[in-house]
């Protein structure tokens, strides 16, 4: 039997990969000389290995002309979000970005409404309330955002966020599984060597200032995030599998006090990490 088609091991190893991957990818972060750089070669990386579990699904391509352009332009916003990602990242504990992501969701609703005229539903708008309420409670003390740059910034890539995922909605339906998320993470990469105007000596000494096993554990972990995810939401029912996959808010709180010494307002993100599985509940 193929583990990848059973859709409960596919969240597991959703939830097991996300964390290790968004753990390690604060680590880096703490090491960079260049966020462009520590971009390009973590997404770079990890579309390469995603590409290995190719020859376990069917080759397949669209020949609809339109999916490609949605495609291509959902690529671009892909890459300003993982670039923007970074900066966040590094500006901000790795709880704390897991709580600002799930806006996304919030955004995603509302486009939803405005855009394909979806009917609006109480307890989704209650969902998307408490969302915002989630994050207002851990940004907002003595009167002033903290870290507003990065939460300015974490609403910018939520946004473009939202763009990418509203073009590409479907669109791994028609490819290769592991070849579509493989060119979905190498072709940002190359977005942003080119017009992030990286150099190849960035990379090199990127690449040389990091733990080169705590690089590859998070590339894997990345584009096996990703494909889990998918899959998980392929074979599942999205009331069910959108509140377990939401739970990675609560397992980044507890592993970021336990290996990353985020000790502070821990009370707190763990009170909007219950709030936000509860919330993505109401939505989905």
């Amino acid at each position: 039997m193929n583990i990848f088609n059973i859709c409960g091991v596919n969240i597991f190893l959703f939830l097991i990969f996300s964390l290790i991957f968004d753990q390690t990818y604060k680590v880096c972060t703490k090491n960079s000389k260049s966020d462009g750089a520590l971009t390009v070669i973590l997404e770079f990386l990890a579309g390469v290995f995603i590409l290995l579990l190719i020859p376990f699904f069917e080759i397949k391509f669209p020949t609809d002309i339109k999916i490609y352009i949605l495609w291509g332009i959902s690529i671009i916003f892909f890459a300003i979000t993982d670039r923007i990602n970074t900066t966040v990242r590094r500006g901000v504990e790795a709880s704390t970005f897991n709580i600002l992501r799930q806006i996304s969701t919030v955004f995603i609703l509302i486009a939803g409404i405005l855009i394909f005229k979806e009917e609006v539903v109480f307890k989704k708008i209650i969902g998307a309330i408490l969302i915002i309420f989630s994050n207002i409670l851990i940004f907002y003390e003595k009167d002033v955002f903290k870290n507003n740059k990065f939460v300015l910034l974490g609403i910018i890539a939520n946004i473009t966020y939202t763009v990418a995922i509203l073009l590409e909605i479907d669109l791994a339906n028609y490819f290769n599984l592991p070849m579509f998320i493989g060119i979905n993470l190498m072709v940002p990469a190359i977005l942003i060597y080119i017009f992030n105007r990286v150099k190849i000596k960035d990379i090199k000494e990127e690449f040389s200032c990091h733990n080169k096993g705590l690089l590859c554990i998070n590339s894997l972990t990345w584009g096996l995030s990703i494909f889990a995810q998918i899959r998980a939401y392929n074979l599942g029912n999205m009331t069910i599998v959108a509140p377990l996959c939401a739970t990675a808010v609560i397992l980044n709180v507890i592993a970021g006090y336990l290996f990353l010494k985020e000790r502070d307002n821990l009370l707190k993100k763990i009170i909007a990490g219950a709030i936000i599985v509860f919330s993505v509940f109401l939505i989905k």
